[in-house]
């Protein structure tokens, strides 16, 4: 006989200092649905992590507080195709809510390969021997940096901005506008992160003394790099994050756009609210706009310099009807986006996977059903855990309703 199980998950907060402060941020008003949450509109409230990772588990939601890793260890048949080998209850996929105020950091993630040596090597800052592959959709406009830009934008700022060219070295800057190829690019972004900190403080004290005396009567493209150059220092004064902006591709996405960010890709999130989904890991490597350990060397060794515009860097869909899915090239997950407007009908049918699954509701309210266990009802903030080859019935009241999925095929 198949087993079915469903059932809402209680799930817990980040407060780094980089979230948006109080009910300005989507995590704190989807937190409200937990009745443990205590509001304080005066911090901040930057990540809602759904899944089992080891830093802040999700815990069952039904008064008995087992961790959902507990219970996926006694039930592994909930695991489905991720069950090979794991034998420890761990969901293959980390998914989360961000709410982000404050630039954090100029970062890429190792593959699988690099991340065995930096953990065998580096235990301490690289926690374990997994990759993460992650995907950011947006719930608000949601502002990134993310991939290199094409190298003709890149030739413009070494030509235009001094203090860009005092950082990576006048022979790199000139060979990067005579050739155009990514072996130059390479060699003037390394030379900026491997810029001695007094050096980036001084170009940067000039660059920001400049910026801030011109009118804004250029095209739009340059106010606003200029805006956001004042706005980065501000955050990180003297940071040699603040020159990436002229490096790396700035992305705008609308609600309901992605981007994707596969290994050795640069890329920093900005500002704005997002579902963010990615392999069950906490790898990172950095290089600026971060109080935490940064690992230059190692960054500027694994990255991807392949130039790209922005369009490339956005992620696209495939929709079935009133779903959008995004699968990424990985295995660790995929998303899917339900969107049923005020005019679809009441009832869906939610698919079964072929791996475990979580949902969370973003807007609107309704009722699910497994056929194997009584309704029970589904609000904003509702998260709920699918084990694998479970349909599940969606009943959502009037209005309109949305809520995004990670799961395993």
């Amino acid at each position: 006989m198949a087993k079915f199980a469903v059932f809402p998950l209680r799930c817990s907060v980040q407060q780094y200092q980089w979230g948006k402060i109080g009910l300005d941020s989507e995590v704190a008003r989807l937190s409200q649905n937990d009745p443990e949450f205590q509001l304080d509109s005066n911090s901040p409230y930057a990540e809602l992590w759904m899944g089992t990772h080891p830093k802040s588990p999700s815990r069952i939601a039904d008064g008995s507080n087992v961790l959902l890793s507990d219970w996926l260890k006694s039930n592994q048949w909930a695991l489905g195709s991720a069950a090979a080998g794991n034998d420890k209850g761990q969901l293959p996929f980390l998914f989360k809510v961000l709410s982000v105020d404050k630039a954090l950091s100029i970062q890429a993630h190792p593959d699988k390969k690099r991340a065995e040596i930096l953990h065998a090597s580096d235990p301490q800052h690289y926690l374990d021997p997994n990759h993460k592959p992650e995907m950011a959709l947006a719930l608000t406009p949601f502002e990134g940096l993310c991939g290199f830009r094409p190298i003709g934008e890149i030739k413009v700022f070494m030509e235009n901005i001094s203090e860009l060219r005092g950082i990576v070295g006048t022979e790199a800057a000139d060979a990067l506008v005579e050739t155009g190829n990514v072996d130059s690019l390479r060699n003037c972004f390394v030379n900026l992160v491997r810029a001695p900190d007094e050096d980036v403080r001084a170009q940067l004290a000039s660059l920001v003394e400049k910026v801030e005396k011109m009118k804004d009567d250029a095209e739009s493209e340059r106010v606003y790099l200029r805006s956001l150059l004042l706005r980065i220092h501000l955050q990180f004064p003297g940071d040699v994050g603040c020159f990436c902006i002229y490096f790396l591709n700035r992305l705008l996405l609308e609600p309901g756009q992605a981007m994707f960010l596969g290994p050795n890709i640069p890329h920093a999130y900005l500002s704005g609210d997002c579902i963010e989904c990615m392999a069950c890991s906490d790898n990172v490597v950095r290089a600026g706009l971060t109080p935490k350990f940064k690992d230059k060397e190692t960054l500027c060794a694994m990255l991807d310099f392949a130039p790209t515009s922005p369009a490339e860097r956005i992620f696209k869909s495939i929709r079935h009807g009133n779903v959008e899915i995004f699968d990424p090239p990985v295995e660790d997950f995929s998303v899917a986006m339900l969107h049923l407007k005020e005019k679809d009908e009441s009832l869906h049918d939610l698919q079964p996977t072929g791996g475990p699954s979580i949902f969370i509701v973003i807007r609107g309210d309704g009722s699910v059903c497994d056929g194997k266990s009584e309704d029970f009802d589904v609000k904003k903030g509702s998260i709920v855990f699918l084990a694998a080859n479970t349909p599940l019935k969606l009943c959502k009241k009037s209005g309109e309703f949305l809520l995004f999925r990670a799961y395993t095929v």
